[in-house]
C-alpha cells in the first residue's frame, strides 16, 4: 500500500508552510506522496457562490467564500515549485483538480498522478481532457456517488482506453466521518464490481485515528489517502479530520509492518518455529 498525505489547503496559503509540510511528510512520516489542490475559483464558482459568506465564518480566510478560496490558492508556478521541492525530498507530488483550467495547468507539470475529488467525478469534460492529454495515473474518489454513476465513470474511462490507469477510492464525503459511516466493506464491493476493469482500488479516509486505514489494507486497498496537517487546531475546515506528523508516521510504520505480515507461511514449519518445536512440541512416545 502507498500512503498519500493530503496537504490540500492545510498550508493556509503560505508557501513556507507548504514546503515544511512536504519535508515533514517525506522525512519524518515516510509517506509515498503528498497531494495538494488546484482550483480556478472564477470557473468553479458562480457569482452568487463566489460572493456568499463562508458557511463557517471562523474558518474563513476571506470576507466571501470566493476570496477565502483565493487566499488558499497557489498559482501553477507555485505548484511547479512544490513539485520540485517534492522531488528534492524524494516524495511524489500530486494534486486534486476541480475544474478544466486547473486540470490543464496541473497536467502540464506532468506529475505521476492526478486526483479527481468526489465532488468532480461527474465532470466529464475535465476528465476527457485528462484522458486525451495526460498520460499518468488518474485517481478518483467515489464519495457521495451512486452505483449507477460509478458504472458510468468506469465505462467512460474504458471508452477512452484509460480504465487501467484509473484508481478508484472508496470514500465517505464528510469531515470528519463517524466510524459507522466509514463503510470499509465498500473496498470489497469496488474490488468485486470493478477490480478487473480498473487499475487499482484505494481508500480515502476522513475519520479519526489510523486503525481504519490498517483494516483498509487488509481488505485489499492498494492506496490510502489521509488529510495531513502540522497542527489540528489551525483554522480551516479540514484540520479536524487530519493526521498530525506523529499520526501519519505511525500510519506509514503500521502499513509497512502489516504488508510484511499479510502472507501465507513459506513452509509448514518456519525456521523461527523450529527451535521452539524442538524444545516444546509434545510428541507421542514410541512403545518399547
Amino acid at each position: 500500500m502507498r500512503v498519500i498525505a493530503e496537504i490540500g489547503c492545510n498550508h493556509k496559503g503560505d508557501m513556507g508552510i507548504a514546503r515544511q509540510m512536504v519535508s515533514v511528510a517525506a522525512g519524518y512520516c515516510k509517506v509515498y506522496g503528498v497531494k495538494f489542490q488546484k482550483r480556478h475559483n472564477r470557473e468553479l464558482l458562480n457569482e452568487a457562490q463566489y460572493n456568499a459568506p463562508h458557511p463557517v465564518p471562523e474558518n474563513s480566510y476571506g470576507t466571501t467564500y470566493g476570496l477565502h478560496r483565493e487566499a488558499l490558492e497557489f498559482t501553477q508556478e507555485q505548484h511547479a515549485e512544490l513539485k520540485a521541492h517534492c522531488e528534492k525530498e524524494g516524495v511524489a507530488y500530486s494534486s486534486s483538480v476541480w475544474d478544466l483550467t486547473s486540470a490543464k495547468e496541473i497536467a502540464a507539470l506532468q506529475p505521476a498522478l492526478i486526483k479527481i475529488p468526489s465532488a468532480c467525478n461527474l465532470h466529464f469534460p475535465m476528465q476527457e481532457y485528462l484522458c486525451r492529454e495526460y498520460q499518468g495515473q488518474i485517481h478518483l474518489s467515489v464519495g457521495m456517488t451512486s452505483l449507477e454513476e460509478m458504472e458510468r465513470i468506469v465505462s467512460f474511462y474504458e471508452s477512452y482506453g484509460r480504465a487501467k490507469d484509473l484508481v478508484l477510492y472508496a470514500c465517505t464525503s464528510g469531515y470528519p466521518v463517524a466510524f459507522e459511516d466509514v463503510c470499509l466493506l465498500e473496498i470489497e464491493r469496488l474490488k468485486m464490481q470493478f477490480g478487473l476493469r480498473v487499475g487499482q482500488i484505494g481508500f480515502s479516509g476522513h475519520h479519526l485515528g489510523i486503525a481504519v486505514d490498517i483494516a483498509a489494507l487488509a481488505l485489499g486497498a492498494e492506496w490510502v489517502e489521509r488529510h495531513f496537517t502540522l497542527d489540528r487546531t489551525w483554522k480551516g475546515t479540514d484540520h479536524a479530520a487530519s493526521l498530525e506528523p506523529d499520526g501519519m508516521r505511525k500510519l506509514c510504520r503500521d502499513v509497512a509492518n502489516l504488508e510484511k505480515s499479510l502472507a501465507y507461511k513459506r513452509e509448514e514449519v518456519l525456521p523461527v518455529e523450529a527451535v521452539q518445536r524442538e524444545k516444546l512440541k509434545w510428541r507421542p512416545q514410541a512403545h518399547a
